[in-house]
């Protein structure tokens, strides 16, 4: 998901759990270098429950003694905040994003914590420049990337992992048919697809985790077409 121009499977969705308003038929349309959409953006993933539901999951997936944590497509830290919190031995957070409004809000978040250092960077880029980490973590940023993206960058995340590192996607994932999809899209408020969105089913994209190298892959959660994978770092500590 973007500004239009995260296996255990939970329960159903209860009345008091409804998906954000849909859309509005006008929003404006520069997508993540608007801060008024990313705002509007923002409000609305706030509001989904089971985002909290896949955060939760994640949380219980971290490495305790990680000392060092990378997320890709930070948006605004939410996800990193959480884990940041969860993890009292962290001392090195990179918090990296292409948009700037995002970068900007994230910024705001961490500006009196020094061991985060928020910077923008493109999922297309080598990840190698950003270091290694005992811990990666990505909140429904990498679908919208190709699939021979996709895989690189699992390949590069696989590398760039510590000996006993962990790596966490919280994602949006395709559903296995076209109804559950058109539910799915229902259940958060959309009535179609985000053109920039590329969705992968879970299963190949466990097979492109086994194939980069990562140790111990499932899918630790799923609720319609949100989904958690995790692998770890093949290497031990």
């Amino acid at each position: 998901m973007r500004p239009s121009t995260r296996s255990r499977e939970t329960g159903p969705v209860h009345a008091d759990d409804r998906a954000p308003a849909p859309e509005p038929a006008s929003t404006p349309t520069a997508g993540w270098h608007d801060a008024d959409q990313v705002d509007w953006y923002l409000d609305r993933v706030e509001r989904l429950p089971p985002r909290l539901a896949g955060e939760a999951a994640l949380l219980e997936m971290l490495p305790r003694e990680a000392r060092s944590v990378l997320d890709l497509g930070c948006g605004d830290g939410r996800l990193v905040s959480l884990v940041v919190d969860a993890l009292p031995t962290v001392a090195r957070v990179v918090a990296v994003d292409r948009s700037p409004p995002m970068l900007d809000r994230a910024r705001e978040r961490f500006r009196a914590d020094d061991r985060v250092e928020v910077r923008p960077w493109d999922l297309a880029d080598d990840l190698s420049t950003l270091g290694e980490f005992d811990l990666i973590v990505s909140g429904f940023a990498i679908h919208h990337l190709d699939d021979g993206r996709k895989r690189s960058l699992i390949n590069e995340v696989a590398r760039q992992l510590r000996p006993g590192g962990v790596f966490a996607n919280l994602e949006i994932v395709a559903s296995s048919t076209p109804m559950l999809h058109a539910e799915f899209l229902a259940r958060i408020g959309r009535t179609a697809d985000d053109p920039e969105d590329r969705l992968v089913d879970v299963e190949t994209q466990l097979i492109w985790m086994r194939d980069a190298g990562l140790a111990h892959v499932d899918c630790m959660w799923r609720w319609r077409g949100m989904a958690l994978l995790v692998g770890r770092s093949a290497s031990l500590p």
